[in-house]
């Protein structure tokens, strides 16, 4: 991947014939620029001073990169703008993390859309603006390519007609959702969960369209519609129902230092897809998509804060050897210990940086 040393998390389940692509995706790239280190919210009719700033790809980029940074061969078809907002971020994409643009396409005369993040008291405030892309709307083929899974986002009041040939195709489809402008938090809007493998909302839009004032109760309610529910809790953790075998599943969160946390859920997602495709236990996919993503708020931007082998094995080197998380949550992540031997040679992993169009000495 991009010439960095790479652990293959999916090595012991490779056979001959298997797809060459482990994940597929698609959806918009934009253009982050992420100011952080704000101690409060923007005032009306005031100037507020940020301690910190980053540029990065973003939307859909955010799980592609944190996909791909973590071993799985990831394909994206997206629509990239051709002004330098779209040659910065393709070329994040394609050379930095080395995922595959085969299907992407790039749209003469449209300009990339932009979001501003404001990142303060470990939240975050966005202001996006875009144009519509000439059709055909959406990249996506109306064939998706022979993947191992695909990454959908459900979009309330609108089908995709891709999901379900990915799923008829032998594609593993895990699915989450964006927030309900409307306010409908119509369960009709997630019909397509009867094409998806898993389903990973956080708490507030699981128990909005289950109508339960409870996550976990809204967990057990949405395992009826998918095989796989798992629900975000925040600082709490995660809570998960297997609805083909009644497993349940709870991890707490990892306690860091939150510095952004744009991107997180598309971090903890890509984790938990991660250990899915290699076959770990329900526990264990849920400790370790809420590691990544714990790693990922540490750092400026969504898509190049995800964290990659070398990071995940030094955070569990130095959590071994200090005593600043607690013993139990620790005892979690004893099975890092037979994936992360290999992994030790650290490589140069992109971040965020506060201006486009340095060229490199």
């Amino acid at each position: 991947m991009a010439g960095y040393p790479m652990l293959d998390p999916l090595a012991t389940v490779r056979r001959p014939g298997d797809p060459e692509c482990d994940v597929y995706l698609t959806g918009t790239v934009f253009l982050d620029i992420i100011f952080t280190g704000l101690d409060s919210a923007p005032v009306r009719g005031t100037e507020s001073w940020a301690r910190g700033m980053g540029s990065s790809p973003g939307g859909v980029a955010n799980m592609a990169t944190a996909l791909a940074r973590l071993g799985l061969r990831t394909s994206l078809a997206a629509a990239f703008g051709d002004d330098h907002y779209g040659d910065y971020c393709r070329d994040a994409l394609d050379r930095g993390e080395g995922i595959d643009l085969s299907l992407s396409r790039t749209i003469p005369g449209w300009h990339s859309p932009v979001t501003v993040s404001m990142a303060y008291e470990g939240e975050r405030t966005m202001v996006s603006h875009g144009h519509e892309a000439p059709p055909p709307e959406e990249p996506a083929p109306s064939c998706p390519p022979p993947a191992r899974a695909a990454v959908a986002s459900l979009v309330p009041g609108r089908g995709q007609e891709w999901v379900a040939e990915a799923a008829r195709h032998g594609s593993r489809v895990f699915a989450d959702v964006g927030w309900d402008d409307s306010g409908r938090w119509d369960p009709a809007d997630l019909a397509e969960l009867e094409h998806c493998e898993a389903f990973l909302p956080n708490a507030e839009e699981a128990m909005r369209y289950t109508r339960t004032d409870c996550p976990r109760a809204a967990a057990r309610a949405l395992a009826d519609l998918v095989p796989l529910a798992v629900v975000t809790l925040g600082s709490e953790g995660a809570y998960a129902v297997d609805g083909r075998t009644g497993e349940t599943a709870e991890v707490p969160a990892i306690s860091v230092e939150a510095l952004d946390p744009t991107g997180a859920g598309d971090v903890f997602v890509a984790g938990f897809v991660t250990g899915t495709l290699a076959g770990w236990p329900l526990a264990d996919r849920l400790a370790f998509a809420g590691l990544t993503a714990a790693l990922s708020v540490q750092e400026f931007g969504g898509s190049l804060s995800a964290p990659g082998w070398v990071e995940i094995a030094a955070w569990w080197q130095h959590a071994r050897a200090y005593d600043d998380q607690p013993a139990r949550a620790l005892r979690r992540y004893v099975f890092l210990d037979r994936l992360l031997p290999g992994a030790a040679r650290p490589w140069p992993l992109r971040r965020a940086v506060p201006t486009i169009g340095f060229r490199q000495a």
